[in-house]
């Protein structure tokens, strides 16, 4: 019995905030997988190593979180205007799936270093010493997103001395903003109220916030769910009652969204919406034992990714945190002492982090301009991935 050989793509192993992933230049992809579809899927389902039953990644580039489990696909942008289009792939752990329905805006840091090193930038635009504008069109969700790049001797500067919660080393400050993360023809809040009643057969009843913007996200009330919102991981992760009735919340929440037509085919849209909840800010020690005094903070939130509560938060899901802190009424903003926010600063399971949303309203339509925050982004790994050659076929 003969078997086919593997094959090697070159591809870039990288941190963008809190996450990581195997990044690649679309034409460096085989033929087949240069499309959408399900050659694509299974080349990257292979990359990643899933679907794993044991849940560990371990034949492949995953590290087994939902932060770990990520690819990206960079191209010229076919966009005016923009440089770079940028195509993110959410791979399922244990399922065969990957999630094409929304952004990370953790990796979005690491999509500027990316292009700048790999060609997909003109040259001209990019200083010998400064900060290199790169105009990214995000793919996914036909989105405008601005990524501020050091650049030192011509190259890109991933070293330095900028802390960002989550991350065990300083590196380089890249601020990112993301540029009306709701257009026009996008309605910010999909059911038309800023806090809705949702009924969740067999689980209950509970006020929430569901808001598209960066990605869509339904925010609940800690307190009503019987938490303080100072939980780690362990408090969530460790509870399988608990994370069972996040999904069904999560996935009833999608279909008064609008999201699905059907509550079953939320199963095979597991990176959106996200689910998370909020409370008044108090002390709590972080995961890596650090204190984080309440009155530094204006609420707490914690967020779940792909059915586990985050280590730290979503870069897009700290975009809905910042645009519905602004914006009156909303759980969040309620929870952040109300009235009219411009930056908040939230607590989340790792530390704190500060994001500035410019929101504004038109005979009772929410809109926002821009939220900005900042990340940094590192290559952790450059060269070849191999995966059998039939695994795509």
């Amino acid at each position: 019995m003969s078997f086919k050989p593997q094959i090697g793509i070159n591809a870039t192993y990288m941190r963008g905030g809190t996450s990581k992933g195997v990044f690649f230049k679309l034409d460096d992809l085989p033929s087949s997988a240069q499309v959408a579809g399900s050659s694509r899927d299974n080349l990257l389902l292979r990359v990643i190593g899933s679907p794993d039953p044991y849940g560990k990644q371990t034949d492949g580039m995953g590290g087994a979180t939902s932060s770990t489990s990520k690819t990206v696909i960079l191209s010229k942008s076919t966009q005016a205007d923009h440089d770079v289009d940028y195509l993110f792939g959410q791979v399922s752990i244990d399922k065969p799936v990957v999630d094409w329905s929304g952004n990370c805006g953790n990796l979005t840091a690491a999509v500027g270093s990316f292009a700048i090193s790999n060609g997909l930038i003109d040259a001209k635009r990019i200083p010998e010493n400064g900060v290199c504008v790169v105009r990214i069109w995000q793919a996914n969700i036909h989105k405008t997103i601005i990524a501020h790049v050091p650049i030192t001797d011509g190259q890109v500067q991933e070293t330095g001395d900028f802390e960002l919660d989550g991350v065990t080393f300083a590196a380089a400050e890249v601020k990112v903003e993301f540029v009306a993360p709701v257009d026009g023809e996008e309605a910010m809040f999909p059911t038309g109220n800023v806090v809705d009643d949702l009924h969740v057969p067999n689980i209950g009843d509970f006020k929430a916030t569901m808001i598209n913007a960066g990605i869509p996200t339904i925010f609940l009330d800690a307190q009503a769910l019987g938490y303080v919102g100072t939980e780690l991981q362990d408090a969530i992760n460790n509870d399988v009652d608990a994370l069972a009735r996040f999904e069904t919340i999560r996935a009833y929440g999608a279909l008064k969204m609008g999201l699905i037509q059907n509550i079953n085919d939320a199963v095979s849209r597991q990176h959106t919406p996200k689910i998370a909840f909020v409370a008044k800010p108090i002390g709590y020690l972080t995961s890596s034992g650090k204190t984080v005094d309440g009155q530094s903070i204006d609420v707490l939130v914690r967020a779940l990714s792909m059915g586990k509560l985050h280590h730290a938060m979503m870069g897009t899901a700290a975009v809905a945190i910042g645009t519905a802190a602004a914006i009156p009424g909303t759980l969040v903003n309620e929870a952040a002492g109300g009235g009219s926010i411009e930056s908040v600063t939230f607590g989340h399971p790792s530390g704190i982090l500060t994001v500035g949303a410019k929101t504004q309203s038109d005979n009772g339509i929410w809109s926002v301009n821009k939220v900005a925050m900042s990340r940094s982004a590192r290559v952790l790994m450059k060269g070849t991935v191999f995966v059998p050659s039939d695994c795509f076929s």
